[in-house]
C-alpha cells in the first residue's frame, strides 16, 4: 500500500464500550500475584477491556485478527507489535464500570529500519467512565517484515546503583494467563513451536503491556504510600523472554520515576517514565 492511501486512514474514528467484569479484575490479581487495594484499580489494567475477538476464520497466522478493519492494512509487513505508548490519568476505574472508548488512527510513519522497512501507526485513545474522564492515550504499533533476526545480540546495560530492583520470573502459564485476560491471539506469547520455528525467538515473548503494567505499578512502590500517577510513557527496545529473570528497575527524582525492565543478561528491553501527581 502506498503512503498516500495510508493517509486516508489519519483521521479514522471508532467508539466502543465495555464494562470491567469483576472475573477480569480477579483474574489479572491472580496472574500478577497483586491484591487489590481500595476501590481503583491499578494503572494500565484498563487493557483488559475492548477486545477484539475474531472466529478462527478471521485470524492471520501469527493468530491476531487479519488485517483491514480500522487499521491499515499493512500486509506485506508480516510481524506486528506493540512498540510503546504514552498514557495521561485522569479519573480512575473500578470494577464494574462502564467504560467508553474513542480510539483515532493519529499517525502513520514509514521508516527503514535495520531489519528493513516499518510501518509505524500511533493511535489515540480517550477513555470515559461513569464518574468523567479516565485517562488519554497514544499507542504505538510496528509492523515489520521477517526478514533479518527476531533477535538481535544486546550488551549488558550501564550499572544502575541507586535503583530499586525487583526480580520476576515470567513463565508459560502467567504468559497465556496475560493473553486469555486480555483477548491477546498472538501466538509469540504462548506458542512455542510457533514463536522459535516460525519467527526465529529462542523462546516465548513477555507481552510489552506486561511489562508496562508491572513497570507503573513499580514507579508507585518506589514513590512510596499514597503515590499517584499522573503520566506514564513506554518503549520497547529489546524482546524479553520467558522462563528467564526479568528485572524491574526503579529509580525517583523529584516528581519522576526513571524505570526499565532488563534480561538475566541485564540487557535493557523497556524503559519507562513515571510522573507523580
Amino acid at each position: 500500500m502506498t503512503k498516500m492511501a495510508y493517509d486516508e486512514f489519519v483521521g479514522r474514528s471508532e467508539t466502543r464500550e465495555d464494562r470491567m467484569d469483576p472475573r477480569l479484575v480477579e483474574g489479572m490479581a491472580a496472574t500478577i500475584a497483586r491484591p487489590l487495594e481500595g476501590e481503583a484499580l491499578p494503572p494500565l489494567w484498563h487493557w483488559l477491556l475492548f477486545q477484539d475477538w475474531k472466529p478462527a476464520a478471521g485470524l492471520g497466522p501469527d493468530g491476531h485478527p487479519r488485517r483491514g478493519g480500522f487499521l491499515p492494512p499493512v500486509h506485506h509487513l508480516e510481524r506486528r507489535m506493540w512498540a510503546g505508548g504514552r498514557v495521561t490519568f485522569q479519573g480512575d476505574i473500578r470494577t464494574g464500570d462502564v467504560l467508553t472508548r474513542t480510539s483515532t488512527i493519529l499517525k502513520i510513519s514509514e521508516k527503514k529500519g535495520g531489519s528493513g522497512e516499518l510501518v509505524f501507526v500511533t493511535v489515540g485513545h480517550v477513555l470515559e467512565g461513569p464518574r468523567g474522564p479516565v485517562l488519554q492515550e497514544e499507542q504505538d504499533i510496528v509492523y515489520r517484515g521477517t526478514g533479518g533476526a527476531a533477535m538481535r545480540a544486546a550488551p549488558p546495560a550501564d550499572s544502575w546503583p541507586g535503583a530499586t530492583t525487583v526480580e520476576l520470573l515470567p513463565d508459560a502459564v502467567q504468559l497465556f494467563r496475560y493473553s486469555a485476560l486480555t483477548g491477546n491471539g498472538h501466538r509469540i506469547h504462548y506458542d512455542h513451536p510457533y514463536v522459535t520455528g516460525v519467527e526465529g525467538y529462542p523462546g516465548l515473548v513477555v507481552h510489552g503491556p506486561l511489562q508496562a503494567t508491572w513497570l507503573a505499578q513499580h514507579a508507585l512502590d518506589v514513590a512510596g504510600p499514597g503515590a499517584k500517577l499522573a503520566r506514564f510513557s513506554y518503549r520497547g527496545q529489546r524482546p524479553a523472554i520467558g522462563g528467564n529473570s526479568l528485572f524491574l528497575f526503579g529509580e525517583r527524582d523529584g516528581a519522576k520515576v526513571r524505570l526499565e525492565t532488563r534480561d538475566h543478561e541485564g540487557a535493557t528491553c523497556q524503559v519507562a517514565e513515571a510522573d507523580l501527581v
